[in-house]
């Protein structure tokens, strides 16, 4: 998969990239990420990329001109156009059945909203897709969009060590309810014990546990959750 990022702040997502799961994708092969400034776009020696709105309003909107070139370079750098997806608290709600989805393309571009926002000619004829990670206002979409790679990536083929953690963890399709509690050694630490069931042997019984925690944990934590299911 090819990913392409097109931001104002690049150097906020260029440690996490090469840290861990997703610079193993990278080294392996698995994901080509690549970083854009936006501001190398500008048309102007100021390198301008955001005016005030029409009409009045608070804050500054990202122009059309540097986003619309920014395109216009870097879809061409590979044999397929990506999805265009921007990152906005106006966007479709992103959750693990998204990220599967977008898993499955071959190259996606992402767009990371700053300001107040876009001019809305972007939206509507160059944006496919537009998505926010939850009820709350970031000071840039480039965390958003951090945050969206990551999901993404780790459900690429041989990324993960173990594939099948990814099918049974929660918000999967096997799993769409929260995942419950687990336990490693030792089996008593300061007084407290590994609940005896799982040191039973009995697969079918520790399965049947395991549900039942994670039905009671999704109906404490996320109602919603059971409510969907």
């Amino acid at each position: 998969m090819r990913i392409d990022v097109i931001t104002l702040f690049p150097e906020i997502l260029r440690g996490p990239l090469d840290a861990s799961i997703l610079g193993r994708a990278q080294r392996g092969g698995q994901a080509e990420i690549y970083l854009h400034q936006l501001r190398d776009y500008a048309r102007d020696k100021h390198h301008t990329v955001d005016d005030k709105p029409y009409g009045g309003g608070p804050g500054m909107l990202l122009k059309c001109e540097p986003i619309f070139d920014a395109l216009q370079d870097i879809q061409p750098r590979a044999a397929k156009p990506g999805r265009v997806i921007l990152l906005s608290p106006g966007g479709a709600r992103f959750d693990q059945a998204k990220a599967r989805e977008l898993a499955g393309l071959e190259r996606i571009v992402f767009l990371c909203g700053h300001y107040e926002g876009v001019d809305e000619r972007v939206r509507e004829h160059l944006v496919d897709e537009e998505l926010c990670i939850g009820d709350f206002v970031l000071t840039n979409g480039a965390l958003a969009a951090l945050v969206v790679v990551d999901a993404v990536v780790r459900l690429l083929p041989n990324v993960v060590g173990n594939e099948a953690s990814t099918q049974f963890e929660s918000f999967s399709a096997e799993r769409p309810w929260l995942e419950g509690p687990q336990y490693t050694r030792p089996e008593e630490f300061r007084g407290w014990r590994v609940p005896e069931i799982l040191l039973s042997g009995n697969h079918g019984k520790i399965e049947e546990w395991s549900r039942e925690q994670s039905r009671r944990l999704t109906e404490r934590v996320r109602p919603d959750l059971l409510n969907e299911a």
